[in-house]
């Protein structure tokens, strides 16, 4: 069954990544690059969780996998979808987009739910997206959860959902709704 399980979140990661790549916005990829994530039903650690090697950037006007995916492929969207599956087991997939306040309204005029948190409230000697994430999570994952950054850290954008179709399906409900001037 264990094989069978990562065959088909190998499989839905395809879909997703070959949904983002034909048809999302390049504009949306934050500089530090794009990474979506699927984890299995058990997932413990970032082995446990599929990701694109290398993570997806932008490539021009472009969006371009740098590699394939694999398990272990994420340590960051990985912890953020273990983090949310601690509070409702069924969100097992996340991706990381651009940051734009611009982009903010336009989350809500698609009615998705949202909450943010403030990196500079985290507490000492805690990761900050396990923190950050847990924080959102308190009465349920919502679909996105963003941040403004900090010193050396880009502001970030997550979505989350069951798996990553239904993820990009979301990303692409957004990117079809923004312009050149809100990135």
């Amino acid at each position: 069954m264990a094989s069978e399980d990562r065959t088909r979140v190998i499989a839905r990661m395809e879909q997703a990544v070959t949904l983002l790549t034909e048809r999302m916005d390049a504009r949306l990829i934050p500089e530090v690059g794009m990474q979506i994530a699927y984890a299995l039903p058990d997932a413990r650690s970032k082995d446990d969780v599929a990701g694109v090697l290398g993570r997806i950037v932008r490539l021009g006007d472009r969006v371009h996998p740098v590699g394939k995916i694999a398990f272990g492929a994420s340590d960051h969207v990985a912890r953020i979808v273990i983090t949310a599956m601690r509070f409702n087991p069924g969100v097992r997939s996340a991706a990381n987009i651009r940051f734009s306040e611009a982009i903010l309204p336009e989350l809500e005029n698609l009615l998705f739910e949202v909450c943010s948190f403030d990196r500079a409230k985290e507490p000492p000697g805690v990761q900050t997206m396990d923190w950050g994430v847990a924080f959102c999570c308190r009465e349920g994952v919502p679909d996105v959860v963003y941040d403004r950054g900090a010193v050396g850290k880009e502001p970030m954008i997550r979505v989350f959902g069951e798996d990553p179709v239904r993820v990009a399906h979301n990303i692409l409900k957004l990117s079809n709704r923004i312009t050149y001037a809100q990135l």
